[in-house]
């Protein structure tokens, strides 16, 4: 095996450890001094819950690369977009769960974090769409990554969505970077793929932690930064992210648009993706694990099948969004209100 493999076992497992280890205490720690999460009218949980776990596996993935970008500072364009980045997205995280930001106060936040991974990739867009000016295609990319980070913040509502959904986009982006030739990154996809799972120990249904807007936005900012970079860098295609972000997009924006279409004050915070109404009839665990199936059984055959045939990625991205998109219709905001 070669010396960057054994770097990348090695770093994974240390990463699972400290964070299985974190959380624990994590964990103890917010029950003494009462730093939990109450059930209310948008939650689906029934008791008191300590949150804002996200803050332990965020630290121990910024240290961990931070002190592998140390010894092999040529393996990521710009190390300052996901440790400088990443920290600011766990530390405003951190203080939402705290002191709950305003919701304007929360799209700065996302905002700016969305330039900043622009601005990292020396300003350059993710698309260049024919007959539109650059600073068109800026903007689009600006707006896509800002929706990335709040996709992360929707389908944090059951028990193991997103940390579960961490693990898979992780791997995912490994595995295709492999198949792409594009080896750089998958250190980096390995170790956050290896804290989400760290933390899955303690969040899989039924959950005795949260991760809160602390792992949330973390999370949502991280992908937000990995997609920018290798999309830049032409290492893989959007259609390909597209793919991998299938269920989780297809939800959150068909959710979105249909709750515009019928609800005046759309923007505020609800409780009706279609994960969210299925789980309240049959539970975390049957969502979860339903979801988990669809991403590696559907999903990730058609991103890997998107890097080995590029030809074919934008009917792969069809494929993968379709039937998320029909799930949302028939389970999602039509048949609630909250």
């Amino acid at each position: 095996m070669t010396l960057t493999l054994w770097w990348t076992i090695g770093m994974s497992v240390t990463a699972f450890v400290l964070t299985v280890g974190g959380t624990w205490a994590f964990r103890a720690m917010a029950i003494r001094q009462g730093a939990v999460a109450n059930p209310n009218r948008r939650s689906l949980h029934s008791r008191p819950t300590p949150s804002g776990g996200g803050a332990v596996f965020a630290l121990v993935f910024l240290t961990m690369m931070g002190g592998y970008w140390l010894i092999v500072p040529h393996e990521f364009q710009s190390p300052l977009t996901l440790l400088a980045g990443g920290a600011a997205a766990a530390l405003a995280g951190f203080v939402d769960d705290r002191f709950e930001l305003s919701q304007p106060v929360k799209l700065l936040v996302y905002a700016l974090l969305a330039a900043w991974i622009l601005a990292c990739n020396g300003g350059r867009p993710l698309i260049d769409l024919p007959l539109t000016p650059r600073l068109v295609d800026i903007g689009l990319s600006w707006f896509g990554l800002l929706w990335i980070m709040n996709l992360y913040n929707f389908i944090d509502g059951v028990d193991g969505m997103a940390a579960s959904g961490g693990v898979f986009i992780s791997a995912a982006m490994a595995i295709a970077l492999q198949l792409a030739g594009a080896r750089t990154l998958i250190p980096t996809a390995c170790v956050l793929s290896a804290v989400c799972l760290g933390f899955l120990v303690f969040n899989w249904p039924p959950a005795s932690i949260f991760m809160g807007d602390a792992g949330s936005l973390f999370l949502g900012y991280i992908f937000a930064a990995l997609i920018g970079s290798t999309i830049i860098e032409g290492q893989l295609s959007p259609w390909t992210w597209m793919i991998i972000f299938g269920y989780f997009a297809g939800d959150t924006t068909t959710t979105t648009v249909l709750r515009m279409i019928s609800i005046p004050r759309f923007y505020e915070g609800h409780r009706s993706h279609a994960y969210q109404n299925r789980a309240r009839l049959f539970g975390h665990f049957p969502v979860v694990r339903g979801v988990a199936l669809y991403n590696v059984s559907w999903l990730l055959p058609l991103a890997l099948w998107s890097v080995l045939q590029p030809a074919f990625a934008p009917l792969g991205a069809l494929l993968a969004l379709g039937p998320v998109v029909a799930w949302t219709w028939r389970f999602g905001p039509r048949l609630s209100s909250a």
